[in-house]
C-alpha cells in the first residue's frame, strides 16, 4: 500500500461519493485542503476504457489527495483485474467496484446497479481483483433494483460477496429503478431505507458498512455513526456546500486537527491554479468545483458570479480568484460592521 495511505477503515468514517463529471482530480485537491482525513473517491472509470481503450490518463491524480480510492465500472473479472492492477501501479489506496450506478450507459455495459441481480458475478469480479492487487477491494451497491425485495436481496448480496474476503461496503440506501426513472430521479425518488442498512450492520457486525444517500450535514452523519455504522458517504452536499461538510470534518468526525477556513483554502489553491493554467489548462476546470465554497455566507453570490462569468475568458488565472475572494471578504466585513 502507498506509504502515504492511512488506515482506510478510519478514513472511511466519512467519504465523498464518486460523482460523474464532478469528483475529478481538481475537485479532490480542493476537498483534501478542506479535510486531511476524509476518504476521497474518483469519478467512476470503466475497466474497458483502461484495458481496451488505453485511457490510463484517467488515472492521473495528485499525491496530496491520499487517502484516495479509484472506483471502477465493469463486469468482466479478468478485465477488472487488469484495471485494478493499473490503479495499484498508479498509487491508489483502494479499488472500489461500482454496483450502484443506474444510468442507461452503465446498464448497457452490464455493470453498475444491474449487478445487484448477479451477486455471484460480483463475487467473481471482486475475487479476481483481490488476486491481482494488494490494496483493498471494496464495493458500493444499492439495497436492490426494480421489483427485488431489499430485505432478501441485500443480505444475500452481502453474504455472497463478503465470502471473498471483501469486508468494506458502501450501501446507497435506495433501490435503483432501472426502468422508468432517470439517473437523476434515482437519486431522489426511491425512498430511503436507513433502518435496513443499520439492520445489515447488526446482522454482519464483522463488515465495515458505510451508508450513502440523502445525508446533507455532519450532524446527520454523526447520528448514523453513533447508531453503530462504520462510515457515512456524502455526495451532492459535499460538492455544492463543501465547506459546510468538510471544514469541520476532521475534529468532529475523526477527533483530530482543527476546523479549516475556506478563505485560507482559496489562498492555498492559488499555486495549484497557477500550475494548471501555466500548463495549458483552463481556470474554469478548477474553479467550477469552488463555486459553492462560500454557500450561505456573505459575498457568496458575488464569488459565484465573478468566477462563473469570467473563468472561461482567455488569460483568466489566479488573479481572478483573488478578485472574487476580495468580494467575499469585503462582504463579510460589511456584515460584521452591520452586526455591531
Amino acid at each position: 500500500m502507498n506509504t502515504l495511505a492511512k488506515d482506510l477503515n478510519t478514513a472511511a468514517r466519512l467519504s465523498v461519493a464518486p460523482m460523474m463529471d464532478w469528483t475529478d482530480r481538481h475537485c479532490r485537491y480542493l476537498h483534501r485542503l478542506l479535510s486531511r482525513e476524509t476518504l476521497l473517491y474518483t469519478e467512476m472509470v470503466t475497466a474497458p476504457a483502461l484495458v481496451r481503450g488505453g485511457a490510463v490518463h484517467l488515472l492521473d491524480f495528485n499525491e496530496e489527495e491520499h487517502p484516495v480510492a479509484l472506483q471502477l465500472g465493469g463486469s468482466d473479472p479478468a478485465e477488472l483485474a487488469q484495471a485494478a492492477k493499473l490503479s495499484e501501479e498508479r498509487g491508489y489506496d483502494e479499488v472500489n467496484l461500482n454496483c450502484g450506478c443506474p444510468s442507461d450507459r452503465v446498464q448497457s455495459g452490464t455493470f453498475g446497479a444491474v449487478l445487484m441481480r448477479q451477486p455471484t458475478l460480483v463475487a467473481d469480479c471482486v475475487k479476481a481483483m483481490q488476486d491481482a492487487v494488494s490494496v483493498e477491494v471494496t464495493v458500493k451497491c444499492r439495497i436492490g433494483v426494480d421489483d427485488q425485495d431489499p430485505h432478501e436481496v441485500l443480505p444475500a448480496f452481502l453474504e455472497e460477496v463478503s465470502a471473498t474476503g471483501c469486508n468494506r461496503f458502501t450501501i446507497h440506501a435506495r433501490k435503483a429503478w432501472l426502468q422508468g426513472l432517470s439517473p437523476k430521479e434515482n437519486r431522489d425518488i426511491p425512498p430511503l431505507d436507513y433502518d435496513l442498512v443499520h439492520a445489515m450492520k447488526a446482522r454482519f457486525p464483522e463488515l465495515h458498512l458505510s451508508l450513502n444517500g440523502g445525508v446533507t450535514s455532519l450532524a446527520e452523519a454523526q447520528v448514523h455513526l453513533d447508531r453503530g455504522l462504520d462510515g457515512v458517504m456524502i455526495g451532492r452536499s459535499a460538492y455544492h456546500q463543501p465547506a459546510d461538510i468538510l471544514c469541520a470534518a476532521d475534529p468532529q468526525i475523526y477527533g483530530t486537527g482543527e476546523v479549516t477556513d475556506p478563505v485560507t483554502v482559496v489562498h492555498q489553491m492559488l499555486p495549484y491554479i497557477e500550475n494548471h493554467v501555466s500548463a495549458g489548462g483552463k481556470l474554469g476546470q478548477v474553479t467550477r468545483h469552488m463555486l459553492g465554497l462560500f454557500a450561505g455566507k456573505p459575498g457568496a453570490r458575488q464569488w459565484r458570479r465573478i468566477l462563473s462569468e469570467n473563468a472561461h475568458k482567455p488569460g483568466a488565472g489566479p488573479d481572478l480568484v483573488v478578485e472574487a475572494l476580495a468580494a467575499v471578504t469585503g462582504a463579510a466585513e460589511a456584515a460584521e460592521r452591520q452586526a455591531v
